[in-house]
């Protein structure tokens, strides 16, 4: 899959869509052609990944229609206000945003409003006021992190001691996560007990890292494990094999993204639960574009479609996933 990815990736820079560093000449303006630039956060994850492929093999493939300008924030919110100030100067028809935390925004967003350039944050929202963007397309998070309990308290008959793998602190993706989770198992599931929750900054590595710690300080209270994406529990997999036990059995897992890795982990015996989030979202983000360039208006909320997978299936849904 990362070969995959690599290759559309490869392919999208060959063809001039991408400027990772958010700069670029101003934009030609009587072309016709939708120019739009997007602050991607960086590649903190597979998921994250397959998002940035879509938006530029998408780009890309309508090169007659579409100038993408492309910047990778590498995870630094001040690498995202540079490229949209950058975008702004370029001229472009709209900004895609994808925020690498939820606040801090209102100065540059601003900037871009005295502009008249539309805004469509992408996968995570913003805490700003309404005016300062146009629609948010992505998935319901809070209801993921409800999904996500449910699940938890299937798998441990509505008890047991879990721990709790965040993403990125401040993130609205991981407030809403966690937000929807513990309020649910809080509510419904009053015999399973969060023993602790910690940042793994939605990355397979520093997942491993806080699992090993969650490990030496619990040990086998330990029955189950709560990721907001799939590759910090790919990475707590590893932390329960290392410690002797058997991931999926003496330690289930839920997590959210539904990215191919977790679903070959459920195949093989090692993963319970993923709640799908849809990262590719390039259709729906391109046509936005088009629209707000056209004048039109659109919801505030335009939701992507997902499911729930689980172990039981994972072998049949492993060949139809895409990323």
């Amino acid at each position: 899959m990362k070969k995959i990815l690599g290759i559309l990736l490869c392919l999208a820079l060959a063809a001039g869509f991408a400027f990772a560093n958010g700069s670029a000449e101003k934009t030609e303006t009587g072309s016709g052609k939708l120019v739009v630039g997007f602050a991607q956060i960086g590649q903190e994850s597979g998921w994250r990944d397959a998002e940035t492929a879509s938006l530029q093999w998408y780009a890309s493939r309508n090169i007659d229609t579409i100038e993408l300008h492309f910047a990778d924030a590498q995870q630094k919110q001040e690498n995202q206000i540079k490229a949209i100030r950058s975008f702004i100067d370029m001229g472009v028809d709209v900004i895609g945003l994808a925020p690498v935390v939820e606040t801090g925004w209102d100065a540059v967003l601003m900037e871009v409003k005295e502009a008249g350039i539309p805004v469509i944050f992408l996968d995570r929202e913003a805490d700003v006021d309404d005016s300062l963007y146009a629609t948010f397309i992505g998935s319901d998070f809070i209801l993921e992190g409800q999904n996500a309990a449910v699940e938890m308290g299937r798998l441990l008959n509505g008890k047991g001691k879990i721990v709790e793998l965040e993403g990125t602190v401040g993130a609205s993706v991981a407030n809403d996560r966690k937000a929807g989770f513990d309020d649910t198992i809080a509510k419904q599931f009053p015999g399973i007990e969060i023993l602790g929750s910690q940042t793994g900054d939605f990355n397979r590595a520093k997942g491993k890292e806080v699992m090993e710690s969650f490990l030496k300080t619990y040990g086998s209270e330990i029955k189950g494990v709560y990721g907001h994406n799939d590759d910090m529990v790919l990475g707590a997999i590893e932390a329960i094999k290392e410690a002797g036990l058997k991931p999926g059995k003496d330690i289930v897992t839920v997590s959210i993204d539904g990215v191919k890795g977790v679903f070959e982990a459920m195949a093989a015996g090692e993963a319970n639960v993923t709640v799908e989030c849809n990262p590719l979202l390039a259709p729906q983000f391109f046509q936005a574009a088009a629209d707000l360039k056209a004048g039109k208006t659109l919801p505030r909320w335009i939701k992507s479609d997902e499911g729930i997978y689980r172990a039981d299936t994972a072998a049949k849904d492993l060949p139809t996933r895409q990323y």
